[in-house]
Order: structure tokens, then C-alpha cells, then sequence
């Protein structure tokens, strides 16, 4: 599928935008992860988001792709990677693909990525999106992000972009030992940030990182 153009206008101010938030960043010293910054400074956030909200694709908030989804903002983005930990030799999972764009991010961080939505159009939309960006190495794949995808466990990394009443068992099965797990437990509007390392087959060293808000786990 080809995507729409932008205007040279719509180029220079989401250039604009993007610079303002790294700035941000920068001096707040929130995210201070390099390979963090790296992967947001190369892919472009535009190619992931609805056309009609592109100009507004690096304002620090989030934004409808459709089916009731959404774009993450993208502090929380980057926080949660930068709480991943992810190393260039590391197979990754994501749950909840959404448009794609965390998964591209991981494409620039890790070994590969398995990424699995449950919606079958946000699946194609995402596939799609990462085939615009030229990213090759993220494999989408269409279920019940609940189950992980166990063909291609166990994974040194895994991360969920929505929030969930508990941890699923499959996931914490389908974690290497010594990976990491960063996902939202909680209500959509009030859930805690919980980063989960394996420390052997049933013990688990859990910390916590804050309250955000994300569409629930389904």
C-alpha cells in the first residue's frame, strides 16, 4: 500500500516536533538510554501514525489508528523501552502491534522481533507500515497476545503495550531465564508499570514504575 504524501509545510513542522521532544528529553533527562534515542531518531513516527493526524505525530500524546486503538505517546514509548533494557544480540516478543510503531523501534534495538495483534486489521495495517519503513526484520503475527507466540520462544525480551489484570502465565513461560518482561498491570486509566526479570523457572525479581494508561488487554 502506498502512503500519502507530505507537504514540504507538514515535513518542517512535524521536523519541528520531533526536535522539540528530544530536547525535552535531553534536558529533563528522562529517557537517557543512547540506543533508546538512536532507534527514535531513525524511524519516522509519521509513517505509523492515521494520515489525517500526521502533523501532530511527535505532540507527547497519544492518537487514534483506528478499531479503538491507539499510538502511544510517545514519552511512554520510550520509557518503557528504556526500562526493556534491550541489547543488539536479543530476540524480542511484543504484544499488542497496534500500528507498528513500537515494533519498528525494536527493529533498530534488538536481534528480531516477534510482535502478535489480536485484530486482524491493525495486523495488516502494521505489516503495511513496517514494510514502508524498509523494516524487514519484525515478524506480525495475527492471535491472542495473551497465549505469546510460542513457536519461536523463549524470548530474552518481552514487552506489552496494553494493560492487563495480571500477568499471563504463557508470557512468564515464554521468558528466557535472566529476560525481562515489562508490562501495565492494572485498570486502563490507573495501571502500575511492572518490569519482571526471570530468575529461575518459578521465581521472579518484580519492580514497579509508575501509573499510565493504556487501552486494556483483550
Amino acid at each position: 500500500m502506498r502512503i500519502k504524501k507530505i507537504n514540504k509545510e507538514e515535513k518542517n513542522i512535524i521536523e519541528k516536533q520531533k526536535q522539540k521532544l528530544l530536547l525535552k528529553w535531553l534536558n529533563t533527562r528522562l529517557i537517557d538510554d543512547e540506543s533508546v534515542f538512536q532507534a527514535f531518531k531513525s524511524v519516522q513516527r509519521e509513517l505509523f501514525v492515521d494520515f489525517s493526524y500526521r502533523e501532530y505525530s511527535y505532540l507527547d500524546q497519544p492518537l487514534p489508528i483506528g478499531s479503538g486503538q491507539t499510538i502511544s505517546q510517545p514519552t511512554t514509548v520510550l520509557l518503557m523501552l528504556q526500562l526493556l533494557n534491550v541489547f543488539p544480540e536479543n530476540h524480542v516478543l511484543e504484544i499488542g502491534t497496534g500500528s507498528g510503531y513500537n515494533a519498528a523501534l525494536l527493529a533498530k534495538m534488538a536481534k528480531s522481533v516477534i510482535t502478535v495483534e489480536r485484530q486482524s486489521k491493525l495486523a495488516k495495517q502494521a505489516i503495511n507500515n513496517l514494510n514502508n519503513a524498509n523494516l524487514k526484520k519484525v515478524k506480525v503475527v495475527e492471535g491472542d497476545g495473551k497465549l505469546g507466540y510460542k513457536n519461536l520462544a523463549p524470548y530474552d525480551r518481552i514487552i506489552v503495550t496494553a494493560a492487563a489484570n495480571k500477568v499471563p502465565h504463557n508470557l512468564k513461560n515464554q521468558l528466557s531465564l535472566g529476560g525481562l518482561l515489562v508490562i501495565p498491570i492494572g485498570p486502563t486509566y490507573e495501571c502500575n508499570m511492572v518490569k519482571i526479570k526471570k530468575i529461575s523457572s518459578k521465581n521472579y525479581q518484580t519492580s514497579s514504575h509508575g501509573i499510565f494508561s493504556f487501552v486494556p488487554l483483550l
